[in-house]
Protein backbone atom coordinates (compact mmCIF):
# COMPACT_ATOMS: atom_id res chain seq x y z
CA UNK A 1 0.00 0.00 0.00
CA UNK A 2 1.14 3.22 -0.88
CA UNK A 3 1.84 6.22 1.69
CA UNK A 4 -1.22 8.77 0.78
CA UNK A 5 -3.54 5.33 0.09
CA UNK A 6 -4.05 4.20 3.62
CA UNK A 7 -7.33 4.42 5.63
CA UNK A 8 -7.12 5.71 8.99
CA UNK A 9 -5.42 2.49 11.06
CA UNK A 10 -7.92 3.44 13.74
CA UNK A 11 -10.84 2.94 11.21
CA UNK A 12 -9.31 -0.12 10.68
CA UNK A 13 -8.82 -1.33 13.61
CA UNK A 14 -12.19 -0.18 14.77
CA UNK A 15 -13.71 -2.01 12.16
CA UNK A 16 -11.93 -5.23 13.16
CA UNK A 17 -12.87 -4.96 16.76
CA UNK A 18 -16.15 -4.33 16.19
CA UNK A 19 -16.70 -7.02 13.71
CA UNK A 20 -15.38 -9.66 16.69
CA UNK A 21 -17.85 -7.15 19.48
CA UNK A 22 -15.08 -5.82 21.21
CA UNK A 23 -13.75 -2.54 20.85
CA UNK A 24 -10.30 -0.26 20.89
CA UNK A 25 -11.57 2.01 23.40
CA UNK A 26 -10.81 1.82 26.82
CA UNK A 27 -7.98 -0.13 28.15
CA UNK A 28 -9.38 -3.82 27.91
CA UNK A 29 -10.29 -3.46 24.54
CA UNK A 30 -8.95 -5.54 22.06
CA UNK A 31 -7.49 -4.49 19.10
CA UNK A 32 -7.87 -7.49 16.92
CA UNK A 33 -9.56 -10.89 17.69
CA UNK A 34 -6.41 -13.55 17.11
CA UNK A 35 -4.23 -14.81 14.30
CA UNK A 36 -6.80 -17.69 14.05
CA UNK A 37 -9.33 -15.26 12.81
CA UNK A 38 -11.23 -16.60 9.60
CA UNK A 39 -12.52 -15.24 6.88
CA UNK A 40 -15.00 -14.44 8.79
CA UNK A 41 -13.69 -12.92 11.15
CA UNK A 42 -11.95 -9.83 9.41
CA UNK A 43 -12.71 -7.00 7.14
CA UNK A 44 -12.35 -8.09 3.87
CA UNK A 45 -9.11 -5.54 3.30
CA UNK A 46 -7.43 -7.11 6.38
CA UNK A 47 -8.27 -10.70 5.16
CA UNK A 48 -6.85 -10.22 1.89
CA UNK A 49 -3.46 -9.13 3.60
CA UNK A 50 -3.43 -11.98 6.18
CA UNK A 51 -5.16 -14.72 4.20
CA UNK A 52 -2.51 -16.32 2.61
CA UNK A 53 0.60 -15.21 5.41
CA UNK A 54 1.79 -18.08 7.19
CA UNK A 55 2.95 -15.72 9.81
CA UNK A 56 0.07 -13.11 9.95
CA UNK A 57 -2.83 -16.09 10.40
CA UNK A 58 -2.85 -19.52 12.42
CA UNK A 59 -5.18 -20.83 9.54
CA UNK A 60 -2.72 -20.06 7.03
CA UNK A 61 0.41 -21.36 7.92
CA UNK A 62 -1.05 -24.82 7.61
CA UNK A 63 -1.39 -24.63 3.99
CA UNK A 64 1.08 -21.54 2.54
CA UNK A 65 4.76 -21.62 2.50
CA UNK A 66 7.08 -18.36 3.37
CA UNK A 67 10.97 -17.98 1.96
CA UNK A 68 13.59 -16.11 4.05
CA UNK A 69 16.82 -14.65 2.30
CA UNK A 70 19.82 -14.03 4.11
CA UNK A 71 20.71 -10.21 2.17
CA UNK A 72 21.24 -8.38 5.77
CA UNK A 73 24.51 -9.54 7.09
CA UNK A 74 25.28 -6.05 9.07
CA UNK A 75 23.55 -5.51 12.53
CA UNK A 76 23.14 -2.28 14.27
CA UNK A 77 22.73 -3.21 18.18
CA UNK A 78 23.65 -6.70 20.13
CA UNK A 79 21.57 -8.62 21.92
CA UNK A 80 22.58 -11.09 24.77
CA UNK A 81 20.58 -13.91 23.18
CA UNK A 82 22.94 -13.33 19.81
CA UNK A 83 25.42 -14.52 18.47
CA UNK A 84 26.66 -13.52 15.40
CA UNK A 85 28.33 -16.90 14.30
CA UNK A 86 25.19 -18.11 15.05
CA UNK A 87 23.39 -15.96 13.55
CA UNK A 88 20.99 -12.95 15.49
CA UNK A 89 17.51 -14.99 17.72
CA UNK A 90 16.47 -11.31 17.26
CA UNK A 91 15.28 -11.85 13.78
CA UNK A 92 13.19 -14.11 15.36
CA UNK A 93 15.46 -17.42 14.67
CA UNK A 94 17.66 -19.90 16.25
CA UNK A 95 19.86 -21.30 13.45
CA UNK A 96 22.77 -20.94 11.26
CA UNK A 97 22.23 -19.12 7.77
CA UNK A 98 23.98 -21.34 5.19
CA UNK A 99 25.39 -18.52 2.88
CA UNK A 100 24.66 -15.20 2.63
CA UNK A 101 23.48 -13.68 -0.67
CA UNK A 102 23.42 -10.71 -3.22
CA UNK A 103 19.97 -9.27 -3.95
CA UNK A 104 20.61 -10.68 -7.45
CA UNK A 105 21.22 -14.14 -6.05
CA UNK A 106 18.32 -13.72 -3.68
CA UNK A 107 15.46 -12.64 -6.65
CA UNK A 108 16.64 -16.00 -8.64
CA UNK A 109 16.38 -17.80 -5.36
CA UNK A 110 12.84 -16.30 -5.11
CA UNK A 111 12.02 -17.35 -8.61
CA UNK A 112 13.18 -20.94 -8.39
CA UNK A 113 11.61 -21.33 -5.19
CA UNK A 114 8.02 -19.93 -6.09
CA UNK A 115 8.47 -21.81 -9.35
CA UNK A 116 9.04 -25.63 -7.21
CA UNK A 117 6.87 -24.59 -4.15
CA UNK A 118 3.81 -22.72 -5.30
CA UNK A 119 2.11 -22.29 -2.36
CA UNK A 120 4.99 -19.68 -1.20
CA UNK A 121 3.10 -16.44 -0.87
CA UNK A 122 5.60 -14.70 0.98
CA UNK A 123 8.95 -13.35 1.20
CA UNK A 124 10.59 -12.15 3.85
CA UNK A 125 14.17 -10.36 4.64
CA UNK A 126 14.97 -11.47 8.32
CA UNK A 127 18.29 -10.73 8.68
CA UNK A 128 21.14 -12.66 9.09
CA UNK A 129 21.83 -9.23 10.81
CA UNK A 130 18.95 -6.35 10.80
CA UNK A 131 17.42 -5.37 7.32
CA UNK A 132 17.37 -1.82 7.91
CA UNK A 133 21.28 -1.76 9.04
CA UNK A 134 21.56 -3.12 5.19
CA UNK A 135 18.78 -1.03 3.72
CA UNK A 136 20.51 -1.10 0.04
CA UNK A 137 20.48 -4.60 0.07
CA UNK A 138 17.40 -5.03 1.04
CA UNK A 139 15.18 -2.54 -1.03
CA UNK A 140 17.28 -3.78 -4.32
CA UNK A 141 16.10 -7.42 -3.06
CA UNK A 142 12.17 -5.82 -3.17
CA UNK A 143 12.87 -4.00 -6.00
CA UNK A 144 13.77 -7.17 -8.28
CA UNK A 145 11.20 -9.08 -6.73
CA UNK A 146 8.34 -7.06 -7.08
CA UNK A 147 9.33 -6.65 -10.89
CA UNK A 148 9.60 -10.30 -11.47
CA UNK A 149 7.38 -12.31 -9.28
CA UNK A 150 4.81 -9.38 -8.44
CA UNK A 151 2.59 -11.51 -6.82
CA UNK A 152 4.77 -12.74 -3.78
CA UNK A 153 4.21 -10.33 -0.69
CA UNK A 154 7.23 -8.61 0.75
CA UNK A 155 7.92 -8.68 4.67
CA UNK A 156 10.94 -7.67 6.63
CA UNK A 157 12.02 -7.82 9.92
CA UNK A 158 13.82 -5.77 12.15
CA UNK A 159 14.92 -4.62 15.24
CA UNK A 160 13.30 -0.76 14.81
CA UNK A 161 16.65 1.01 15.87
CA UNK A 162 16.46 2.67 12.09
CA UNK A 163 13.20 2.36 11.27
CA UNK A 164 11.55 5.25 11.06
CA UNK A 165 14.25 6.39 8.60
CA UNK A 166 12.87 3.99 6.11
CA UNK A 167 8.99 4.05 6.57
CA UNK A 168 8.53 5.85 3.60
CA UNK A 169 10.60 3.37 1.53
CA UNK A 170 9.19 0.95 3.29
CA UNK A 171 5.71 1.77 1.89
CA UNK A 172 7.06 2.80 -0.88
CA UNK A 173 7.66 -0.65 -2.15
CA UNK A 174 4.24 -2.03 -0.78
CA UNK A 175 5.43 -3.80 2.38
CA UNK A 176 2.65 -4.18 3.87
CA UNK A 177 3.84 -6.74 6.68
CA UNK A 178 6.71 -5.75 9.29
CA UNK A 179 7.76 -7.18 12.33
CA UNK A 180 9.62 -5.55 15.06
CA UNK A 181 11.21 -7.12 17.91
CA UNK A 182 10.58 -4.86 21.18
CA UNK A 183 11.69 -6.79 24.19
CA UNK A 184 10.96 -4.05 26.54
CA UNK A 185 9.97 -0.58 27.10
CA UNK A 186 11.84 0.31 29.97
CA UNK A 187 15.30 1.22 29.57
CA UNK A 188 16.20 -0.05 33.16
CA UNK A 189 15.41 -3.55 31.91
CA UNK A 190 15.97 -3.21 28.13
CA UNK A 191 19.77 -2.47 29.79
CA UNK A 192 20.02 -6.26 30.39
CA UNK A 193 18.98 -7.41 27.21
CA UNK A 194 21.10 -5.51 25.03
CA UNK A 195 24.93 -4.06 25.55
CA UNK A 196 25.50 -1.83 23.11
CA UNK A 197 23.59 -0.27 19.95
CA UNK A 198 25.01 1.81 17.31
CA UNK A 199 23.92 4.57 16.04
CA UNK A 200 24.59 8.03 13.53
CA UNK A 201 28.72 6.54 13.95
CA UNK A 202 28.37 5.99 17.62
CA UNK A 203 28.07 2.92 19.89
CA UNK A 204 25.66 3.64 22.61
CA UNK A 205 25.55 1.77 26.11
CA UNK A 206 24.21 0.22 29.21
CA UNK A 207 20.01 2.16 29.64
CA UNK A 208 21.03 5.27 27.21
CA UNK A 209 21.54 2.62 24.78
CA UNK A 210 18.21 1.09 25.91
CA UNK A 211 16.26 3.98 25.85
CA UNK A 212 17.23 5.10 22.19
CA UNK A 213 16.41 2.18 20.77
CA UNK A 214 12.83 1.97 22.67
CA UNK A 215 12.15 5.55 21.79
CA UNK A 216 13.08 4.65 17.88
CA UNK A 217 11.09 1.30 17.87
CA UNK A 218 7.71 2.59 19.41
CA UNK A 219 8.09 5.54 17.02
CA UNK A 220 8.64 3.19 14.33
CA UNK A 221 5.48 1.59 15.05
CA UNK A 222 3.53 4.45 15.23
CA UNK A 223 5.00 5.97 11.66
CA UNK A 224 3.94 2.43 10.10
CA UNK A 225 0.46 1.73 11.55
CA UNK A 226 -0.41 5.27 10.35
CA UNK A 227 -0.21 4.00 7.06
CA UNK A 228 -1.82 0.89 7.55
CA UNK A 229 1.25 -1.44 7.30
CA UNK A 230 0.20 -4.49 9.26
CA UNK A 231 2.93 -4.66 11.81
CA UNK A 232 3.73 -8.13 14.42
CA UNK A 233 5.79 -7.97 17.15
CA UNK A 234 8.00 -9.94 18.41
CA UNK A 235 9.28 -10.33 21.80
CA UNK A 236 11.79 -13.59 23.64
CA UNK A 237 10.46 -14.15 26.72
CA UNK A 238 13.25 -14.26 29.19
CA UNK A 239 12.75 -15.75 32.68
CA UNK A 240 13.72 -13.09 35.63
CA UNK A 241 14.30 -10.20 33.47
CA UNK A 242 11.16 -9.40 31.16
CA UNK A 243 8.95 -11.93 31.73
CA UNK A 244 6.05 -9.69 33.72
CA UNK A 245 7.48 -6.28 31.73
CA UNK A 246 5.83 -8.26 28.32
CA UNK A 247 2.33 -7.61 29.82
CA UNK A 248 3.11 -3.86 29.53
CA UNK A 249 4.89 -4.36 26.39
CA UNK A 250 1.70 -5.78 25.28
CA UNK A 251 0.10 -2.57 26.25
CA UNK A 252 2.33 -0.04 24.78
CA UNK A 253 2.69 -1.90 21.60
CA UNK A 254 -1.11 -2.58 21.19
CA UNK A 255 -2.12 1.17 21.69
CA UNK A 256 0.17 2.32 19.12
CA UNK A 257 -1.86 -0.19 16.56
CA UNK A 258 0.10 -3.49 16.78
CA UNK A 259 -1.59 -6.08 14.70
CA UNK A 260 -0.20 -9.48 16.12
CA UNK A 261 2.07 -9.61 19.33
CA UNK A 262 4.12 -12.96 19.07
CA UNK A 263 5.77 -14.16 22.34
CA UNK A 264 8.69 -16.42 21.74
CA UNK A 265 10.55 -18.87 24.44
CA UNK A 266 14.20 -17.30 24.70
CA UNK A 267 16.66 -19.76 23.10
CA UNK A 268 19.42 -20.21 25.41
CA UNK A 269 22.26 -22.89 25.85
CA UNK A 270 25.78 -22.45 26.44
CA UNK A 271 27.22 -23.72 23.02
CA UNK A 272 25.72 -20.85 21.17
CA UNK A 273 28.00 -19.41 22.69
CA UNK A 274 25.54 -15.92 23.57
CA UNK A 275 25.74 -14.15 26.98
CA UNK A 276 22.46 -15.65 27.87
CA UNK A 277 23.76 -19.25 27.43
CA UNK A 278 26.94 -19.06 28.53
CA UNK A 279 25.61 -17.37 32.35
CA UNK A 280 22.95 -20.34 32.62
CA UNK A 281 20.05 -17.84 31.78
CA UNK A 282 17.29 -20.69 31.58
CA UNK A 283 14.17 -20.03 29.02
CA UNK A 284 10.58 -20.38 30.44
CA UNK A 285 8.90 -23.95 30.76
CA UNK A 286 5.49 -24.61 28.54
CA UNK A 287 3.62 -23.82 30.88
CA UNK A 288 4.91 -20.03 31.68
CA UNK A 289 4.80 -19.39 27.98
CA UNK A 290 1.09 -20.28 27.92
CA UNK A 291 0.24 -18.74 30.84
CA UNK A 292 1.80 -15.21 29.76
CA UNK A 293 0.62 -15.55 26.37
CA UNK A 294 -3.08 -16.85 27.49
CA UNK A 295 -2.60 -12.97 30.14
CA UNK A 296 -2.17 -10.76 27.26
CA UNK A 297 -4.78 -12.73 24.78
CA UNK A 298 -7.02 -10.84 26.43
CA UNK A 299 -5.48 -7.53 25.10
CA UNK A 300 -4.96 -8.41 21.81
CA UNK A 301 -3.94 -10.84 18.78
CA UNK A 302 -1.49 -13.19 19.89
CA UNK A 303 0.56 -15.20 17.44
CA UNK A 304 1.34 -18.76 18.78
CA UNK A 305 2.57 -20.87 15.57
CA UNK A 306 6.18 -19.26 15.24
CA UNK A 307 8.47 -21.51 14.97
CA UNK A 308 11.85 -18.91 15.38
CA UNK A 309 12.71 -19.37 11.95
CA UNK A 310 15.83 -19.52 10.22
CA UNK A 311 16.74 -16.10 8.26
CA UNK A 312 17.10 -18.75 5.01
CA UNK A 313 14.60 -20.72 5.82
CA UNK A 314 11.96 -22.41 3.08
CA UNK A 315 9.03 -23.67 3.09
CA UNK A 316 5.79 -24.29 5.42
CA UNK A 317 6.21 -23.07 9.09
CA UNK A 318 7.90 -26.13 10.76
CA UNK A 319 9.38 -27.74 7.58
CA UNK A 320 12.88 -26.18 6.29
CA UNK A 321 13.69 -26.81 2.92
CA UNK A 322 16.59 -24.38 2.08
CA UNK A 323 19.09 -27.20 1.97
CA UNK A 324 17.20 -27.97 -1.47
CA UNK A 325 17.95 -24.33 -2.58
CA UNK A 326 21.47 -23.86 -2.50
CA UNK A 327 23.47 -21.38 -4.79
CA UNK A 328 24.58 -23.58 -6.69
CA UNK A 329 21.59 -25.76 -6.78
CA UNK A 330 19.43 -22.88 -8.08
CA UNK A 331 22.25 -21.82 -10.14
CA UNK A 332 21.77 -25.10 -12.47
CA UNK A 333 17.66 -25.22 -12.01
CA UNK A 334 15.38 -24.28 -15.09
CA UNK A 335 13.54 -22.00 -13.63
CA UNK A 336 9.75 -21.64 -14.98
CA UNK A 337 7.90 -18.53 -12.71
CA UNK A 338 4.37 -19.42 -14.35
CA UNK A 339 1.91 -17.37 -12.59
CA UNK A 340 -1.11 -19.08 -14.02
CA UNK A 341 0.09 -22.31 -12.72
CA UNK A 342 0.67 -20.73 -9.07
CA UNK A 343 -2.93 -19.22 -8.63
CA UNK A 344 -4.59 -22.68 -9.96
CA UNK A 345 -2.57 -24.43 -7.40
CA UNK A 346 -3.36 -22.07 -4.67
CA UNK A 347 -6.74 -22.35 -5.97
CA UNK A 348 -6.89 -25.71 -4.63
CA UNK A 349 -5.34 -24.94 -1.60
CA UNK A 350 -8.33 -22.84 -0.90
CA UNK A 351 -10.94 -25.63 -1.59
CA UNK A 352 -8.92 -27.80 0.97
CA UNK A 353 -8.60 -25.00 3.52
CA UNK A 354 -12.47 -24.56 3.07
CA UNK A 355 -13.33 -28.38 3.34
CA UNK A 356 -10.98 -28.29 6.90
CA UNK A 357 -13.26 -25.43 8.24
CA UNK A 358 -16.68 -27.15 6.80
CA UNK A 359 -15.30 -29.96 8.77
CA UNK A 360 -14.76 -28.52 11.87
CA UNK A 361 -17.64 -26.40 12.01
CA UNK A 362 -19.55 -29.73 11.53
CA UNK A 363 -17.84 -31.44 14.24
CA UNK A 364 -18.11 -28.58 16.75
CA UNK A 365 -21.93 -28.62 16.38
CA UNK A 366 -22.07 -31.90 18.16
CA UNK A 367 -20.36 -29.94 21.18
CA UNK A 368 -23.55 -27.35 21.68
CA UNK A 369 -24.98 -27.93 24.55
CA UNK A 370 -21.84 -29.84 26.65
CA UNK A 371 -20.82 -28.20 29.97
CA UNK A 372 -18.16 -28.97 31.57
CA UNK A 373 -14.45 -26.55 32.45
CA UNK A 374 -12.45 -29.01 31.33
CA UNK A 375 -9.50 -27.47 28.76
CA UNK A 376 -6.84 -30.34 28.05
CA UNK A 377 -4.21 -29.94 25.78
CA UNK A 378 -3.21 -32.89 23.03
CA UNK A 379 -0.57 -33.45 20.43
CA UNK A 380 -0.62 -33.71 16.97
CA UNK A 381 1.88 -35.28 14.46
CA UNK A 382 1.61 -33.34 11.37
CA UNK A 383 3.15 -32.75 7.83
CA UNK A 384 1.09 -29.77 7.12
CA UNK A 385 -2.59 -29.35 5.64
CA UNK A 386 -4.25 -29.45 8.71
CA UNK A 387 -4.01 -33.14 8.41
CA UNK A 388 -3.35 -35.88 10.90
CA UNK A 389 -0.59 -37.30 8.80
CA UNK A 390 2.81 -37.82 9.96
CA UNK A 391 4.37 -41.22 11.52
CA UNK A 392 4.96 -40.74 14.90
CA UNK A 393 8.76 -41.56 14.47
CA UNK A 394 9.29 -38.97 11.69
CA UNK A 395 7.87 -36.02 13.46
CA UNK A 396 10.68 -32.80 14.28
CA UNK A 397 7.71 -31.26 16.02
CA UNK A 398 4.38 -32.36 17.68
CA UNK A 399 1.77 -29.47 16.91
CA UNK A 400 -0.03 -28.34 20.60
CA UNK A 401 -3.97 -27.67 20.76
CA UNK A 402 -6.16 -27.19 23.55
CA UNK A 403 -9.56 -28.46 23.85
CA UNK A 404 -12.49 -27.76 25.47
CA UNK A 405 -16.35 -26.95 25.04
CA UNK A 406 -15.49 -24.12 23.22
CA UNK A 407 -13.92 -26.17 20.27
CA UNK A 408 -9.92 -26.64 19.18
CA UNK A 409 -7.48 -23.54 19.67
CA UNK A 410 -4.32 -23.67 18.81
CA UNK A 411 -1.61 -23.03 21.30
CA UNK A 412 1.93 -24.06 20.17
CA UNK A 413 4.66 -26.51 18.81
CA UNK A 414 6.98 -28.52 20.63
CA UNK A 415 10.29 -29.16 18.61
CA UNK A 416 11.78 -32.92 19.08
CA UNK A 417 14.59 -35.08 18.34
CA UNK A 418 13.21 -37.45 15.56
CA UNK A 419 12.57 -41.15 17.64
CA UNK A 420 12.62 -43.23 14.07
CA UNK A 421 16.62 -43.44 13.34
CA UNK A 422 17.36 -45.60 10.12
CA UNK A 423 14.90 -48.30 10.98
CA UNK A 424 14.89 -48.60 14.32
CA UNK A 425 13.45 -46.43 17.46
CA UNK A 426 15.94 -44.16 19.62
CA UNK A 427 14.79 -44.66 23.48
CA UNK A 428 16.83 -41.29 24.15
CA UNK A 429 14.73 -39.34 21.36
CA UNK A 430 11.63 -41.27 23.05
CA UNK A 431 11.70 -39.67 27.13
CA UNK A 432 12.53 -36.32 25.35
CA UNK A 433 9.76 -36.63 23.07
CA UNK A 434 7.42 -37.12 26.28
CA UNK A 435 9.18 -34.27 28.32
CA UNK A 436 8.56 -32.31 25.35
CA UNK A 437 4.25 -32.98 25.46
CA UNK A 438 4.02 -34.33 28.87
CA UNK A 439 1.38 -31.41 29.85
CA UNK A 440 -1.04 -33.12 26.95
CA UNK A 441 -3.64 -35.87 27.46
CA UNK A 442 -3.16 -37.70 23.88
CA UNK A 443 -0.84 -37.48 20.80
CA UNK A 444 -2.98 -37.84 17.64
CA UNK A 445 -0.58 -39.61 14.61
CA UNK A 446 -1.18 -41.46 11.44
CA UNK A 447 0.63 -44.33 12.38
CA UNK A 448 2.60 -45.31 15.83
CA UNK A 449 4.90 -48.44 16.46
CA UNK A 450 4.24 -50.92 19.34
CA UNK A 451 7.01 -49.72 21.75
CA UNK A 452 6.11 -46.20 21.49
CA UNK A 453 3.04 -46.60 22.18
CA UNK A 454 3.60 -48.38 24.96
CA UNK A 455 5.98 -45.73 26.62
CA UNK A 456 3.28 -43.19 26.15
CA UNK A 457 0.53 -45.19 27.60
CA UNK A 458 2.98 -45.54 30.98
CA UNK A 459 3.71 -41.96 30.44
CA UNK A 460 -0.31 -41.30 30.77
CA UNK A 461 -0.28 -39.74 27.04
CA UNK A 462 -2.91 -41.67 25.39
CA UNK A 463 -1.60 -42.50 21.58
CA UNK A 464 -4.42 -41.99 18.66
CA UNK A 465 -4.17 -43.38 15.55
CA UNK A 466 -7.84 -43.30 14.62
CA UNK A 467 -8.03 -40.77 12.69
CA UNK A 468 -4.97 -40.81 10.33
CA UNK A 469 -4.88 -38.75 7.28
CA UNK A 470 -7.77 -36.82 8.70
CA UNK A 471 -8.53 -32.51 9.49
CA UNK A 472 -7.21 -31.59 12.98
CA UNK A 473 -9.49 -29.87 14.26
CA UNK A 474 -12.65 -32.09 13.15
CA UNK A 475 -10.67 -35.25 15.20
CA UNK A 476 -9.56 -33.13 18.03
CA UNK A 477 -13.22 -32.31 18.60
CA UNK A 478 -14.26 -35.94 17.67
CA UNK A 479 -12.08 -37.25 20.37
CA UNK A 480 -12.71 -34.80 23.31
CA UNK A 481 -16.56 -35.08 23.02
CA UNK A 482 -15.52 -38.89 23.73
CA UNK A 483 -13.24 -37.95 26.64
CA UNK A 484 -16.02 -35.81 28.06
CA UNK A 485 -18.31 -38.82 28.02
CA UNK A 486 -16.17 -41.17 29.51
CA UNK A 487 -15.15 -38.94 32.52
CA UNK A 488 -19.09 -38.20 32.96
CA UNK A 489 -20.18 -41.65 32.76
CA UNK A 490 -17.16 -42.30 35.16
CA UNK A 491 -15.49 -44.39 32.88
CA UNK A 492 -12.39 -42.30 33.53
CA UNK A 493 -11.15 -39.97 36.12
CA UNK A 494 -10.45 -36.18 34.51
CA UNK A 495 -6.63 -35.72 35.85
CA UNK A 496 -4.62 -32.28 35.33
CA UNK A 497 -1.24 -33.22 33.43
CA UNK A 498 1.73 -31.33 34.52
CA UNK A 499 4.85 -28.94 32.70
CA UNK A 500 6.68 -29.63 29.75
CA UNK A 501 9.38 -28.65 28.56
CA UNK A 502 10.78 -26.34 25.65
CA UNK A 503 13.58 -27.45 23.61
CA UNK A 504 16.30 -25.38 23.96
CA UNK A 505 19.17 -26.60 21.59
CA UNK A 506 19.30 -25.34 17.84
CA UNK A 507 16.75 -27.66 15.16
CA UNK A 508 19.50 -28.97 14.01
CA UNK A 509 17.16 -31.90 12.27
CA UNK A 510 16.23 -29.16 10.29
CA UNK A 511 19.45 -27.55 9.14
Amino acid sequence: MNVGTVANVEDVLQKVAEHKGCGTSGGSGKASCGSAAGQGDLPTEIWEKVKNHPCYSEEAHHHYARMHVAVAPACNIQCNYCNRKYDCANESRPGVVSEKLTPEQAAKKVLAVASTIPQMTVLGIAGPGDPLANPEKTFKTFELIAKTAPDIKLCLSTNGLALPDHVDTIAGFNVDHVTITINMVDPEIGAKIYPWVFWKHKRYTGVEAAKLLTDRQLQGLEMLTERGILCKINSVMIPGINDKHLVEVNKAVKSRGAFLHNIMPLISAAEHGTVFGLNGQRGPTAQELKALQDSCEGEMNMMRHCRQCRADAVGLLGEDRSAEFTTDKIMAMEVNYDLDSRQAYQAKVEEERVAKVAAKQEELATLAGEMSDIKLLVAVATKGSGLINEHFGHAKEFQVWELSTAGAKFVGHRRVDLYCQGGYGEEDSLETIIRAINDCHAVFVAKIGGCPKSDLIKAGIEPVDQFAHEFIEKSAISWFKAYLDKVNSGEIEHVVRGDAEIRQGALTAAA
